[in-house]
């Protein structure tokens, strides 16, 4: 479509909404999913030491999961040190290009909200005033998760009488929405046919990519590594086979691919970390909402290597070893307040230059830098965002033996003709 003069005004038009409306779609029952599965899962457990075991065992391992994402690109980017090949012609140009672009003021000023709120702000956020209000933002997931596990929790501490007519409700619920994913997913190929079509019309200069095509390898190639590291983690502790891992997920890493979204792509992960990989309610319904907010392991990685490669560029002398350690930290606590949508890296980005010292007037100048190339990587970062997920529900199911045998649904399994 890019070679013919009206092909992106032909896809915007007639192929991109397609995409949208997939998009919508899956947006449309992340929160009646979240809240359907989380109560249902919880109510399940009988036993509220039960949800003690798993919650506590999936906090532990998305924090190792992620501080071994942040090393692996604090490694990289200091033996390849992508900076290096930046010359001053193409920083003049990224900057002209780029600097003064809207979307790079949205991202800092967000980023100076966050910065400015206390250490336990991102508690006090996930506490909501109003239930109703928190379900009807999908940034306000961590809200609806803490609104799913308090009236859960709830459930299992009266007696079951009193509880199953509200439990009946949840599961009928949760039946329902796992059929509207089916209805959904039928419509995937097309869906994301065209929001990769979206992409390729809206690229950027070819020019500047090119230039920049360094750094975003060892992006890339760390988060490859990322890959392999959850293919070793399955293969060691569940048992399973890497490629069978990975077949099974594909549909979901394709869906955050084009949408660069973990809380859009939410559905299609429950359904096939379910379905198709074995794993019991009880952990997954927990563990991937959870996960799709707290668990950011391909862009804190991607934060290390951009955040080291701008210091690279314009602030050479500010890489000291403590400074890379805040790094670790920062990018660690960003992580997990972070929203699951696309853009929410570069908010984290910023945070994680200002905890370091990085000077102001250069900020804008470091983020055109990487500004080109950051969807493609978004889109990357965001496959191995939810890759990470289902491995750690994998992890968490085994640790507690809620790891079964698939039980594959097609969407007119109850269907009667």
């Amino acid at each position: 479509m890019t070679t013919f003069s009206w092909g992106k005004d032909f896809t915007g038009d007639w192929v991109a909404p397609l995409g949208t409306i997939f998009v919508n779609l899956l947006k449309l029952i992340a929160v009646p999913l979240i809240l359907a599965s989380l109560i249902k899962g919880i109510s399940d457990l009988k036993d509220i030491s039960k949800f003690k075991l798993i919650g506590g065992r999936t906090i532990v391992v998305y924090i190792l999961t992620t501080v071994i994402a942040i090393t692996i690109g604090l490694l990289l980017v200091n033996i390849f040190k992508p900076g290096d090949g930046i010359t001053p012609e193409t920083i003049e140009k990224l900057t002209t290009e780029y600097a003064g672009n809207s979307k790079i003021s949205e991202r800092i000023a967000e980023a100076g909200k966050q910065k400015q709120s206390g250490p336990l702000q991102f508690v006090v956020d996930m506490v909501p005033q109003n239930a109703v209000k928190a379900m009807s933002d999908n940034k306000m997931m961590l809200q609806v998760i803490f609104f799913a596990i308090f009236l859960g929790i709830s459930m299992l501490l009266i007696k079951p009488s009193q509880s199953e007519p509200l439990k009946k409700f949840f599961d009928s619920l949760n039946d329902v929405v796992l059929k509207m994913v089916d209805l959904i997913m039928l419509t995937a190929p097309f869906a994301v046919f065209a929001l990769l079509a979206n992409v390729v019309v809206t690229s950027d200069d070819p020019d500047i990519l090119l230039a920049l095509l360094k750094y975003a390898g060892i992006v890339i190639l760390g988060l490859v590594l990322m890959i392999v590291f959850y293919c070793t983690l399955v293969a060691i502790i569940t048992k399973k086979s890497p490629l069978w891992f990975l077949k099974q997920i594909s549909p979901a890493q394709l869906l955050a691919f084009s949408t660069s979204s973990s809380a859009a792509t939410l559905p299609v992960t429950m359904e096939r970390v379910e379905e198709h990989i074995g794993v019991d309610k009880e952990v997954s319904s927990f563990v991937l909402p959870v996960g799709a907010t707290i668990n950011m392991d391909g862009t804190s990685l991607y934060q290390a290597v951009a955040s080291v490669f701008i210091m690279q560029v314009l602030w050479p002398e500010g890489l000291t070893f403590s400074n890379q350690i805040t790094i670790v930290l920062t990018a660690l606590l960003a992580s997990i307040g972070s929203a699951a949508v696309p853009g929410a890296g570069m908010v984290m980005l910023v945070i994680v230059l200002e905890a370091i010292g990085f000077p102001s007037d250069k900020l804008p100048i470091g983020l055109a830098l990487i500004f080109a190339v950051d969807r493609p990587l978004d889109m990357l970062r965001t496959t191995v965002n939810v890759t990470g997920d289902a491995t750690v529900a994998m992890i968490v199911a085994k640790s507690v033996d809620k790891l079964g045998e698939p039980k594959i649904k097609n969407w007119d399994d109850d269907y009667n003709t």
